[in-house]
């Protein structure tokens, strides 16, 4: 029977068998991607995350996604530095993250990267504020975008410089500050947080530039 099947296929025209085997390929590809959002996301072990370090910074703090992973990384044990360029909320999500868990450290750093001096003298501020803890995780949450979908040209000059500030430059300098710590230690994470217009409207020329960071900080 193997025999049979065997000079079947070879019977069959070179294009179809050329196209045959590139589907073949894709349904693989795609099978394999299938087993791995499967693992990654039902069966791989959960990791400990305090084994990068004890601290976690978070930018964008204080709504949204960013305070979600600010009380989820507490719920772990990590202590925070938190950023945001409120005072107000930043004191009153510590307050809420340490009455449901008052072992936890929270450092709260006020910081305005749409501002150009802000964004110029991220580094630094972040360089101070986490000099001598163990910095293992850092999530860059922060983001802003204009107002509503439109092409570049209409979008104000004003409007998209900041977003290049908030966006490119005060992630940039923050990862910058953290990671000499991460690399002196040997171990850190960074996980940046992104917007998912960028894979389900990767082609929509209006909302091309809103494949950011988008949390409200």
């Amino acid at each position: 029977m193997l025999s049979a099947c065997t000079n079947h296929i070879l019977a069959q025209p070179t294009w179809l068998l050329l196209v045959s085997s590139l589907g073949f390929l894709s349904f693989l590809k795609t099978s394999a991607l299938l087993l791995h959002w499967v693992y990654a996301t039902f069966l791989r072990p959960e990791k400990n995350l305090k084994e990068y370090g004890s601290w976690a910074v978070i930018t964008g703090a204080t709504d949204g996604i960013g305070k979600a992973f600010a009380h989820q990384l507490a719920q772990k044990g990590l202590n925070l530095v938190l950023v945001s360029r409120n005072p107000n909320k930043l004191r009153t999500v510590s307050s809420e993250i340490i009455a449901e868990h008052p072992g936890i450290k929270i450092k709260a750093v006020p910081l305005d990267f749409s501002s150009k001096n802000s964004a110029r003298a991220a580094q630094g501020v972040i360089a101070m504020a986490v000099e001598g803890l163990s910095v293992g995780l850092l999530i860059n949450n922060v983001g802003i975008t204009y107002p509503a979908a439109r092409f570049f040209h209409e979008v104000d000059e004003k409007v998209w410089m900041e977003i290049v500030r908030v966006n490119v430059e005060g992630t940039s300098r923050v990862t910058r500050a953290v990671l000499t710590g991460m690399i002196r230690r040997r171990r850190g994470a960074i996980v940046n947080i992104g917007s998912g217009a960028s894979t389900v409207m990767p082609s929509h020329p209006p909302l091309h530039n809103l494949c950011c960071n988008q949390s409200i900080y």
